[in-house]
């Protein structure tokens, strides 16, 4: 790097340093300590070293940078808004934390092209979040890139601290990582031996380099605020050719610039704003705030057109690659759901549901199998017609039955075959769900992943950032119930179902049998405004012939729908879910020709048909119903109301096989008869 290079680049750092201090000091809110800390390396990553173009935030060739410590957020802010991106304007930095601005305590993806690339806040999250966007490219390059037009070669950078690297989430990501060789993956470790509450020493001691070459990783100790080692760091980074991924763990002091908190856990809040104006000083900034250099300025411009350069240059060939590989650009830009994109977009390029129902054959009128069956028999012409859905599974594939093609012909994602469309994720089931937000937040390839329904609480918080940033992932998770059986109450998730529909954005579809497992995958496939989970059965459960086929499937897509029509007065309404509705209908023999059934796999969608359709399928007028599903009743009160009754599971299940512990519990259609009989008329 050239000597005028550097002394822009010390200028701009300190520039960086004064628009934190003031922000922070405006709003008298936020973390201060690593703007300040790591302003050299903001520096250089966004003055040198990263490809992108703020011009042109959408890029699909662009490098992504990912701050996984969100905390710091106004080191994101600073450096996209000297960079030039339109989103990220000076006001937005005046409006710090403040309402409706684009400059929340912590990075949020609006899904607009604005340099954010993905939601932090809860550490280590970023950190899988990389992960998974360095599967996605490493993917990308394998799929579209030809002989004569390389299209995908970008690098994927992570800044995160001391707290991020002691989260079990960001450890269970980092040796997935180090597994699969991620070469295209550059971790940045701000190693400044402070936390929150204390000195690091306090909480850690392990030796980090060795930990992470342990892993697979190739190691890199810098000074983080001496420019030129920072540079040259990343550029070994960029070109180690080792095939691993690179670790750099960068020496820095936080909150440096203010001596009064400097090095010290003060900085990681608010604590040095009321220093703020001398340190400003001390830096040599003038008494203006939110001072801009115009060196720095013409600096950052130059910059943005060199680099809005490399976008046109990558256009060119991005073009020559779409002439030549017709089928292939066709691929690209059909099947991807990019996350700069709200919903009205990305539904335009996924199969609309009626061509993905065709290409679901009925399933036999003899069937009785688990819907984990029924879904691994859907999930392959789902596959077919979307290229670019990948699935993955924690350790799980011959249980939860999702691989994606034949599992005796091996397709798995692995170091010399990066097209495979399945991953091994191991048994990492919080990394596996913060891996899939990364594919997905990268923006080309649709992720669902696997595992059994009890363990969603390890993968709790990133399905719930998944949720927050309105990320397309598909979760697949069986064992539903204390149908499970001899596997016993660890086992069996009779609370989760219900802990899961409360989670906002999130639908949760729980399918009756074979076919409404069809409307279920459709349905997860065609919504991209936000995560779909489908809960599975471990046991096999009968097809429910006698409600028609399209009924089954499509009633899906709308939440809920009439299983079962009463053909006398309405008088009672059976409600379930899942693999209980079959108690439901077989009830409704006895109970009467005045009973109706109502399956309701989806809450959230049957919550968002309108009013008319919803009191079509629930009459106001009819009080007397009960509802049954093996979960706790809390959440079917909305539909059964004081009159009525929720027959469900409010203690943990049972060590015994599946149907014994069904019938112990109470899920038979002879208790749904007990209690619609005593109900008042």
């Amino acid at each position: 790097m050239s000597l005028t290079n550097k002394e822009i680049l010390a200028k701009a750092a300190d520039i960086a340093r004064g628009l934190a201090m003031d922000a922070v000091q405006t709003s008298q809110s936020g973390h201060i300590g690593l703007p300040l800390g790591c302003a050299e390396l903001g520096a250089v990553l966004f003055g040198k070293f990263l490809r992108h173009d703020p011009k042109h935030p959408e890029w699909l060739n662009r490098d992504r940078f990912v701050l996984s410590a969100g905390h710091g957020s106004m080191f994101l802010y600073s450096w996209l808004f000297l960079s030039g991106y339109p989103e990220m304007t000076l006001d937005e930095i005046k409006r710090f934390r403040q309402l409706h601005s684009k400059t929340p305590g912590h990075p949020e993806l609006t899904h607009a092209p604005s340099g954010i690339e993905t939601t932090t806040g809860p550490l280590g999250q970023g950190v899988g979040n990389s992960v998974g966007m360095a599967v996605a490219g490493q993917m990308a390059a394998a799929r579209f890139n030809t002989p004569d037009h390389k299209i995908f070669d970008h690098h994927i950078v992570c800044l995160a601290g001391d707290g991020c690297l002691q989260e079990g989430v960001a450890m269970e990501a980092v040796a997935f990582a180090g597994h699969q060789r991620l070469d295209n993956l550059i971790l940045i470790y701000d190693s400044n031996n402070v936390t929150l509450d204390a000195m690091a020493k306090e909480t850690q001691s392990e030796d980090t380099a060795k930990k992470f070459e342990a892993m697979g990783w190739d190691v890199d100790t810098i000074d983080g605020q001496d420019l030129e080692m920072v540079a040259d760091a990343l550029e070994r980074a960029r070109k180690a050719g080792s095939g691993k991924p690179q670790f750099i763990i960068s020496k820095t002091l936080i909150g440096k610039g203010i001596p009064e908190v400097a090095g010290t856990q003060k900085a990681h809040g608010e604590a040095g704003a009321k220093f703020v104006d001398a340190a400003r000083k001390a830096l040599g900034l003038p008494d203006e705030h939110y001072y801009i250099d115009p060196e720095v300025a013409a600096f950052f411009a130059k910059r943005q057109e060199e680099l809005n350069g490399a976008f046109v240059e990558w256009t060119k060939k991005f073009d020559a690659w779409k002439a030549a590989n017709p089928d292939l650009a066709k691929e690209l830009s059909v099947s991807k759901a990019l996350s700069t994109e709200m919903a009205e977009q990305t539904s335009q390029k996924t199969p609309h549901y009626d061509k993905l129902f065709e290409a679901i054959p009925p399933f036999p009128a003899d069937s009785k199998i688990a819907t984990r069956k029924a879904g691994s028999e859907v999930l392959q012409p789902m596959a077919k017609l979307n290229p670019l859905l990948i699935g993955g599974s924690a350790d799980l594939y011959g249980s939860t039955l999702n691989y994606i093609g034949d599992p005796k012909v091996t397709d798995d994602f692995k170091p010399g075959h990066r097209s495979g469309r399945n991953i091994r994720f191991g048994i990492r089931e919080h990394g596996m769900a913060a891996i899939l937000n990364g594919i997905a937040a990268h923006g080309i390839f649709r992720p669902s992943g696997a595992t059994f329904l009890v363990f969603a609480d390890y993968c709790r918080p990133a399905i719930r950032l998944s949720s927050l940033s309105h990320l397309p992932v598909i979760y697949i998770f069986t064992h539903d119930s204390v149908g499970v059986g001899e596997d016993g109450p660890t086992h069996e998730p009779v609370e989760t179902v219900p802990g899961l529909r409360i989670i906002p954005n999130l639908d949760v579809i729980r399918p009756a049998d074979p076919e409404e497992t069809a409307g279920a995958f459709v349905a997860a496939l065609t919504r991209t405004e936000g995560p779909t989970l489908i809960a599975l059965t471990r046991q096999a459960v009968p097809l429910l012939s006698g409600i028609p086929l399209e009924e089954r499937r499509r009633g899906v897509l709308k939440g809920g729908y009439i299983a079962k029509k009463e053909t006398a007065e309405l008088n009672l309404i059976l409600l379930s879910a899942g693999s209980e509705l079959q108690h439901a209908l077989k009830a409704a023999e006895t109970l009467g020709p005045g009973t109706r059934v109502v399956s309701l796999p989806s809450f959230m969608r049957f919550h968002q048909q309108p009013e008319e359709y919803r009191n079509e399928v629930l009459p106001p007028s009819c009080r007397r119903r009960v509802s049954i599903e093996a979960t706790i009743p809390s959440g079917w009160y909305e539909y059964v109301g004081l009159d009525g009754k929720a027959i469900g599971i409010e203690r943990f299940g049972l060590s015994a096989p599946g149907a014994v512990v069904m019938k112990e519990l109470g899920m038979t259609a002879e208790h749904v008869i007990e209690v619609a009989k005593q109900l008042s008329a």
